[in-house]
C-alpha cells in the first residue's frame, strides 16, 4: 500500500495549511469470547480475550470543499497471533466540486441492502479475523470519482493495490478445519494475475432513485476478494482468481414493508455462477402500545453452484426478528436462524447492543451451528458455538 499511503500523506501536508481544527474521535473496546464446546484442534482454546483501539481524525477546509479522513485500527488478541493485527481503515482526501466529487487514498465503500449477506459488496477486502459474518473490512487503496445528476449517482473506481484476506491462526476460533497431515499458510498466497497484488482493478456503480425504489447496478473487474484454496504439497494456500462481476441491488420501501434484493453474476477461469439474496422486512410500529418497533425479516439465499459453492448459502432461508426499543440507550436486539432447505442445517444468531451512559456501549453476539453435514462449509464450525461480549468506550 506504500504507493497510496505516501501520496496521501503528501496531500495531508499540503492540505493542512488551509483547514479548520482537527476533529478527534474513536473508540477503545474490550472483547471476551467463550466457546461452549471443546475445540476440534487441541491448539485452540475455549476462552479468548482481546482489546481494540480505533482512533479517527477528520479535518475539512475553511470552505468545506476539501476534507481529510484518517481512521486507524489495532487489535491485540491474547491467544491468536494472527488476530493481533493493525490496519489503516481510511487515509483519504476528498474534494467536492461543481457536479462531482473525488476521493483519493485508502478508504471504505459499502454496497448492499440485504440483511444476511452482501453479494454486491466487493470493493473492500473482508477482515475475517474480526468476525465470520464478513461485516468488517480492510481499507482499500482507491481513486474514486462520483457525480450526482438528475439521472442518478455514478461512482467510478480505480483500485491500485490488492489486500489479502486475513485468517485466524492455528490457535484461533472459529476457523475452518484442517485435515490431519496438512497445514494452512496465508503467507504463501498465489494469484492468477502475473502482477499479483499489484494488479489494478476497476469498478463502477450507478444508483437511481424512483419514488420508493432505489436501484443499484454495478460492475467489477479484477482480483477476487474471495480466495479459493489450493494444495501445494502438504500446505493449503489462498489463491486469488481474476473475475468479472455484474451486480444489482434493489430496495423498495412501501408503507410498513421494505423489499430487498441483491444478485450477482460472476465469471472466472474456474467457474461461472449466479447468486441471489432476496426478501423483505415488515415493521410493526409501537408494539404493546409503547415506543418499541418489531421488524420481521425473511430472506431467501440462492447460489447455482449448489454444493460446490464456497458460501454456506446455496438454498437457504433466513428468518429473524429485529426489536428496537427506541429508548435513550438505543437498545436493539436481532435474533434469527438460517435453515438449509436441502438438509436442514441450522445456523442461529443473536446480536444485541445498548448504550451505557454517554460514552459506553455494550454489544453481545451469540452464534450456534446445528445439524451440519460434512459436505457443507458450516461443518467446519460444528464445535464453535460461542458467545461474545464487547464493551466500547467512545471519545
Amino acid at each position: 500500500m506504500k504507493q497510496v499511503i505516501y501520496p496521501s500523506l503528501i496531500l495531508l501536508t499540503l492540505f493542512s495549511s488551509t483547514v479548520n481544527a482537527v476533529e478527534l474521535s474513536g473508540n477503545i473496546s474490550l472483547q471476551s469470547q467463550a466457546f461452549f464446546n471443546d475445540p476440534l484442534d487441541p491448539n485452540q482454546h475455549n476462552q479468548y480475550s482481546s482489546f481494540a483501539v480505533q482512533p479517527e481524525l477528520y479535518q475539512k477546509s475553511d470552505n468545506s470543499r476539501q476534507s481529510m479522513t484518517f481512521i486507524a485500527f489495532h487489535r491485540h488478541d491474547h491467544n491468536d497471533e494472527e488476530r493481533s493485527h493493525s490496519d489503516i481503515r481510511e487515509l483519504s482526501w476528498t474534494g467536492v466540486y461543481d457536479g462531482f466529487e473525488i476521493t483519493a487514498g485508502i478508504s471504505k465503500v459499502f454496497w448492499g441492502v440485504t440483511e444476511t449477506q452482501h453479494l454486491v459488496d466487493i470493493i473492500n477486502q473482508t477482515d475475517q479475523v474480526e468476525g465470520i459474518d464478513g461485516e468488517d473490512k480492510l481499507g482499500q487503496p482507491m481513486i474514486r470519482f462520483s457525480t450526482e445528476q438528475n439521472w442518478g449517482v455514478l461512482d467510478m473506481f480505480i483500485l491500485p493495490g490488492f489486500r489479502e484476506r486475513t485468517f485466524t491462526g492455528i490457535e484461533g476460533r472459529p476457523r475452518f478445519e484442517i485435515a490431519p497431515g496438512l497445514n494452512f499458510n496465508a503467507d504463501t498466497a498465489t494469484y492468477e494475475s502475473d502482477k499479483e497484488e499489484k494488479h489494478i482493478d476497476y469498478a463502477t456503480r450507478w444508483l437511481g432513485i424512483f419514488d420508493e425504489i432505489e436501484l443499484g447496478l454495478s460492475y467489477f473487474t479484477g482480483t477476487s476478494r474471495e480466495p479459493t484454496m489450493v494444495l501445494n504439497g502438504t500446505t493449503l494456500s489462498p489463491h486469488y482468481l481474476l473475475i468479472k462481476q455484474i451486480g444489482i441491488d434493489v430496495q423498495a420501501i412501501i408503507e410498513d414493508w421494505t423489499w430487498k434484493l441483491e444478485a450477482v453474476s460472476r465469471k472466472s477461469s474456474a467457474d461461472n455462477y449466479i447468486a441471489t439474496t432476496a426478501g423483505f422486512e415488515y415493521t410493526l410500529y409501537g408494539i404493546f402500545g409503547g415506543d418499541s418497533d418489531l421488524g420481521i425479516v425473511i430472506e431467501y439465499l440462492y447460489d447455482d453452484r449448489n454444493e460446490l459453492a464456497s458460501s454456506p448459502f446455496q438454498n437457504d432461508i433466513t428468518t429473524a426478528l429485529r426489536l428496537a426499543l427506541n429508548d435513550t440507550q438505543s437498545t436493539e436486539i436481532l435474533l434469527g436462524l438460517t435453515t438449509d432447505l436441502d438438509d436442514s442445517v441450522i445456523a442461529s444468531f443473536i446480536e444485541a447492543s445498548r448504550r451505557l451512559g454517554d460514552s459506553l456501549k455494550l454489544t453481545l453476539e451469540a452464534r450456534a451451528f446445528n445439524n451440519t453435514i460434512s459436505s457443507r462449509p458450516l461443518h467446519n464450525f460444528r464445535q464453535d458455538n460461542f458467545v461474545q461480549a464487547d464493551l466500547a468506550w467512545y471519545f
